[in-house]
């Protein structure tokens, strides 16, 4: 974990970051100073056109995880041509799980209005996260009702890539409580099945989403596993265009830090899904 917190004050990066943009207004009910920003990563030397965006989606069981962990994910995405947005969400206990996706709505609301000024294309947005961010942007891309709650008359979102994504299907979870600690899940997502259901992206997901990049770690817990191999059959049943990549011997913390290094295949995979114009 060590390497999650050097400075990225000590290397020469070809980016730009812009750091702690409100995706809310500060005027709005319930503002959150700090989980309602977002750091913006934008390449230095640009080709003049607009760039692909993508948003990333910071995990942490949906109670903790901060932007400012992930700054190397900016940093190497825009260093490959990609406009980079990292954000903060609200958390548990303060929130539950619902209140966390308007925020990530909002947030890809302000990208698709504001990220033209930074490079980026607006009709190009693509989300990424890890573990629970993960389970949060792939209900983003699945789920059209963040949307139009917001007034935008189409989802924004026009692919996922999910780096060992929690929370696929926390109603079948919730309701089995295989696992020890099980009970600490009910302070995010509540005791409501309905709203179980609700916010998990098996049961949005549709032959219209988007397309998507799935990743797992061979070591990764069960449940993830379980729940990512449930979710690909659905996509290949729905005919949802997708990649399914099992990353042997990986557990789950790896599967984040393993985007220190530009050339891993969730980069790889990641370039061809949003095509960089040079």
């Amino acid at each position: 974990m060590a390497l999650l917190f050097v400075s990225d004050y000590a290397f020469a990066w070809p980016s730009r970051r812009i750091k702690d943009i409100a995706y809310v207004s500060p005027d709005a009910p319930g503002f959150d100073t700090e989980r309602h920003r977002l750091d913006v990563y934008q390449p230095r030397h640009q080709s003049g056109k607009k760039q692909p965006v993508v948003i990333f989606i910071h995990g942490g069981s949906w109670n903790s995880g901060s932007k400012n962990i992930y700054w190397f994910i900016g940093r190497r995405l825009a260093k490959q041509g990609i406009v980079a947005v990292i954000i903060n969400y609200r958390l548990a206990p303060d929130v539950e799980v619902p209140a966390m996706a308007d925020d990530g709505a909002q947030a890809v609301r302000w990208t698709q209005q504001h990220i033209a000024e930074y490079g980026g294309d607006p009709n190009r947005i693509f989300v990424m996260g890890h573990s629970a961010g993960a389970g949060l942007a792939a209900l983003l891309a699945t789920d059209n009702t963040y949307f139009s709650k917001l007034g935008l008359s189409a989802n924004p979102i026009k692919g996922a890539i999910l780096d060992d994504p929690a929370g696929l299907d926390m109603y079948d979870y919730l309701k089995k409580m295989e696992y020890p600690n099980d009970q600490q899940y009910l302070v995010p997502f509540g005791k409501n099945p309905d709203v179980w259901r609700a916010v998990s992206p098996m049961y949005h997901v549709s032959k219209a989403s988007p397309p998507m990049l799935l990743f797992v770690g061979g070591k990764t817990y069960p449940s993830i596993a379980n729940s990512s191999e449930r979710f690909r059959q659905k996509l290949t049943e729905l005919g949802v265009r997708h990649e399914f990549t099992l990353i042997p011997g990986k557990k789950h913390i790896p599967m984040v830090l393993q985007l220190f290094w530009q050339n891993n295949i969730i980069y790889q995979q990641l370039l061809k899904l949003v095509e960089v114009r040079k």
